[in-house]
């Protein structure tokens, strides 16, 4: 079966090579004790996640969207942990590529989590000290890309409102017809990054915690989303893995 290759920012027919974005391997025993669990298709408790990424996409699909937030009301609510094992599920079992953006840039997450080498990250783009394309990585995985940072980001909602990332978002979901987008944001409820950034993205998940989250706060979240396309709400940390809640 004919497969893809990425080549100076082209897909074009053969075995998927990544030359232009930096490809790394993964520690399987690292992720795991991340609750990364999609990358073991004989996990039980990544069919939750199977689930959420079908119900996720059809709703995708037929609104022709892209892009996808995915926040929380307070820290430790696992969303990026949801976010990971969403984009992977995406990644390995559908036509789809997964693009990973870890945009919680006061306390980045994903490249720890995913256990990414610490150099050549979305801050070092920031500062000057690397090109964009350089930024991308590549771990070991056919058709899923992530965009890591390491370093908290001064400024940050400023940041994630400017023209440079708003030119960056819209490269990144038109690069390819087939990429999905899903973009880890802070949570709602410790500062404006995550509301000043979802007017960029066509859908948002949040993902709120079992026994934690108090239903005050999951009721003022929604509130502050009103005015975008919230597709659920993920309870999380309960005994399905993740359990969505569609509004």
């Amino acid at each position: 079966m004919a497969k893809k290759i990425v080549q100076n920012n082209d897909i074009v027919e053969g075995p998927i090579v990544y030359n232009q974005t930096r490809v790394v391997d993964l520690d399987v025993a690292h992720m795991e004790s991340n609750r990364i669990i999609t990358l073991d298709n004989e996990d039980p408790n990544s069919i939750s996640f199977d689930i959420l990424r079908t119900q996720v996409l059809a709703k995708m699909e037929a609104n022709n969207w892209r892009t996808l937030a995915i926040t929380s009301p307070t820290p430790a609510c696992g969303k990026t942990v949801v976010a990971i094992n969403l984009a992977l599920s995406i990644a390995k079992q559908t036509d789809y590529t997964a693009l990973l953006v870890d945009f919680d840039l006061r306390r980045p997450r994903v490249a720890a989590y995913l256990g990414l080498p610490k150099e050549n990250s979305f801050s070092d783009y920031l500062d000057g000290k690397i090109e964009f394309n350089d930024a991308l990585v590549n771990p070991g995985i056919p058709r899923f890309v992530v965009l890591p940072n390491w370093r908290p980001v001064k400024n940050s909602t400023e940041v994630l409102t400017s023209r440079k990332v708003k030119a960056i978002v819209e490269d990144l979901r038109d690069r390819y017809e087939k990429r999905i987008c899903i973009f880890d944001l802070p949570p709602l409820k410790t500062t404006d990054d995550a509301i000043a950034f979802i007017p960029q993205v066509d859908c948002v998940l949040m993902v709120v915690s079992s026994g934690e989250t108090k239903p005050a706060e999951v009721k003022e979240c929604r509130r502050q989303l009103q005015s975008s396309n919230l597709l659920g709400v993920i309870l999380n940390k309960s005994e399905e893995v993740a359990k969505t809640y569609y509004y």
